[in-house]
């Protein structure tokens, strides 16, 4: 390998949000979504030559990162878009709650499928709306979309559906049939689709393809804001750097006017690092999905062979384990686990609270310390409990 993902990093002292959380304690974290490798030495370099400029003004959006994006979406998803069509923001997150905001008064819904990333379950309410959730189904071979629930579930009041996908935390990558369904109900129904697409470089699964929601048809391309960052895929998400792809000119105002005073520029940072990510990280990129697969088939046979407790079914992208822990009979796992040092995300936050997710976004020797203790953990649960 050209790069090096097997040397741990000491990321302490960093002011890291995922280490910083334990620390002073001998707790190893597996939680946030960050991985513990360095970026691609392309974009340090890149970061650094920006830096020996020595002024960092307010800084509007470069044609050459613009231009970086509408190849990065045409040579990596077969997605052409206009530079028009590309919304800056400091993160998804924030765009997610822009959306909530932009669409339907208060008091309307918003629809989502469950489990899933924190954000949206709380975007909704912040903005005041209201929130339906409907679980995903397990069909026995992957998660998918309940569409007979979703149907029964709607209400008049509904007006927008927020997708993520590749989703977190499940892994799956939806299918164009399924993708197809869920635009026919959303055309149906009226609803404006966000789809948060953040994992769409971080498909592990061999033969597996994401298909950007916006190119199932041309009618859900209209009514759709797909949102996506190189932050996940390179390990950027401290340079604040994301944006939004909307085809439609209403919509697309519509977001501007609720972002008014609310988003502010992006760092000249972000704007370096996500154009040097889409224009020379792609062969880090590929490294970085070899080791993850490596990883997540370690994690998969570890949990299959020393935990058989504990369930993790099969994942396509992401490097986030979801793991159902409601066979160890555990009250609160999240702090039973950080009792035998490991730190996990706690599934009540995605709507799972007999679940956890486990982040193997690092070295292979601290993985495996993790997965140590999470065995020693599940051992000492006493057999009557």
């Amino acid at each position: 390998m050209q790069y090096d993902f097997e040397t741990p990093i000491d990321r302490s002292g960093t002011a890291s949000l995922k280490w910083d959380k334990y620390q002073n304690s001998d707790v190893l974290p597996f939680w946030v979504a960050d991985m513990d490798f360095r970026s691609a030495p392309e974009i340090t370099d890149a970061l650094a030559e920006r830096a020996n400029h020595g002024v960092y003004g307010y800084t509007v959006p470069p044609e050459e990162v613009k231009q970086s994006v509408v190849n990065y979406l045409a040579r990596d998803h077969g997605y052409e878009i206009d530079p028009a069509w590309i919304l800056w923001t400091p993160g998804v997150v924030p765009a997610l709650n822009l959306f909530c905001r932009a669409f339907g008064e208060k008091g309307s819904s918003v629809m989502t499928v469950t489990p899933v990333y924190p954000p949206f379950l709380t975007a909704p309410a912040n903005s005041g709306r209201n929130l339906i959730s409907v679980d995903l189904i397990w069909d026995g071979a992957r998660w998918t979309f309940d569409f007979e629930k979703m149907e029964s579930s709607i209400t008049p009041e509904t007006k927008s559906f927020i997708l993520c996908n590749p989703h977190n935390p499940v892994g799956r990558v939806f299918d164009k049939e399924e993708l197809g369904q869920l635009a026919d109900f959303c055309i149906r129904h009226d609803l404006i689709l966000c789809t948060d697409e953040i994992h769409s470089d971080l498909i592990i699964e061999p033969g597996i393809k994401h298909t950007p929601t916006n190119l199932i048809s041309p009618e859900i391309s209209k009514r759709s804001i797909m949102l996506t960052a190189p932050s996940k895929t390179y390990n950027l998400p401290g340079l604040c750097c994301a944006f939004a792809i909307i085809e439609d000119a209403q919509i697309r105002s519509a977001f501007r006017r609720v972002a008014r005073g609310i988003i502010t520029e992006i760092n000249a940072f972000g704007y370096t690092g996500c154009q040097a990510a889409y224009d020379h990280g792609g062969q880090w990129r590929l490294e970085l999905i070899d080791y993850l697969k490596s990883n997540r088939d370690y994690l998969y046979e570890f949990v299959q062979q020393e935990l058989p407790q504990i369930k993790m079914r099969p994942m396509e992208a992401t490097y986030l384990a979801w793991m159902d822990v409601s066979e160890l009979g555990l009250d609160n796992p999240t702090a039973h686990f950080e009792s035998h040092g490991v730190g996990l995300s706690e599934g009540s936050f995605f709507g799972a609270p007999d679940h956890v997710r486990f982040n193997f976004g690092c070295a292979k020797s601290f993985m495996i310390e993790g997965l140590q203790r999470m065995k020693q953990a599940v051992d000492a649960i006493p057999t009557s409990q």
